[in-house]
């Protein structure tokens, strides 16, 4: 993998972030990964964000992982979620400029507050091929009702935050397709199972963004 790290617009702002780009003959897929919310300390450098990163690299996918605004080296200001939406599009816009990748198989991955924040840019982008979401709110999934590009749900059995079976019934109610898939013991921060929740993102994310055969 080539890992650069660099800062691109969202409106007068300037984010950072980091590519991590398979070697060899492109272009890739891609997928942008969200973080967990600022206010509790989420940034990019997340343990479930670096592990997701790190399995969709061993898939041959390329990703995408950016500091919100506000956070560390981005500029701005913290927006309950709003103006992260816009940073979100601008992450978007950036990689499916890039060269290397494949702007026609581009997916999103949020982490908790991430989640929320791409679940509400996903459901009306068109260039959003593909959606994973690891612990959201569960109030997240009002917007999901009508939208059927697939989706994934992903949440630990044990997580403090995220009622499972809320979250289970709520997946009964969605426009497929979508898969929602429980692990055992994990909580709402996956300490120690950071691998196996980044094995099943990228097994469904590689799956998806596979190339058509027409």
């Amino acid at each position: 993998m080539i890992e650069t790290r660099l800062k691109f617009p969202s409106g007068e702002l300037s984010l950072e972030g980091v590519t991590s780009v398979p070697e060899g003959p492109g272009p890739f897929p891609a997928v942008v990964v969200c973080h967990p919310h600022p206010q509790y300390g989420g940034d990019m450098d997340n343990n479930v964000v670096m592990a997701v990163c790190q399995a969709l690299g061993q898939a041959s996918i390329a990703s995408l992982r950016f500091n919100f605004r506000g956070i560390r080296a981005s500029s701005g200001t913290h927006d309950q979620g709003v103006g992260e939406q816009d940073d979100l599009i601008a992450a978007l816009d950036f990689v499916s400029s890039l060269e290397a990748i494949d702007k026609d198989r581009v997916g999103v991955c949020g982490y908790s507050f991430g989640g929320a924040v791409a679940l509400h840019v996903a459901s009306a982008d068109k260039r959003v091929k593909a959606l994973a979401l690891i612990s959201p709110a569960v109030e997240s999934y009002v917007r999901l009702a009508k939208y059927d590009t697939p989706k994934l749900i992903v949440c630990g059995s044990a997580d403090q935050f995220v009622s499972i079976i809320a979250l289970q019934r709520l997946a009964e109610e969605l426009s497929p397709p979508v898969q929602c898939e429980f692990i055992s013991g994990a909580d709402h921060f996956w300490g120690g199972f950071e691998d196996k929740v980044a094995a099943k993102v990228a097994a469904f994310l590689a799956d998806r963004l596979k190339p058509s055969l027409g």
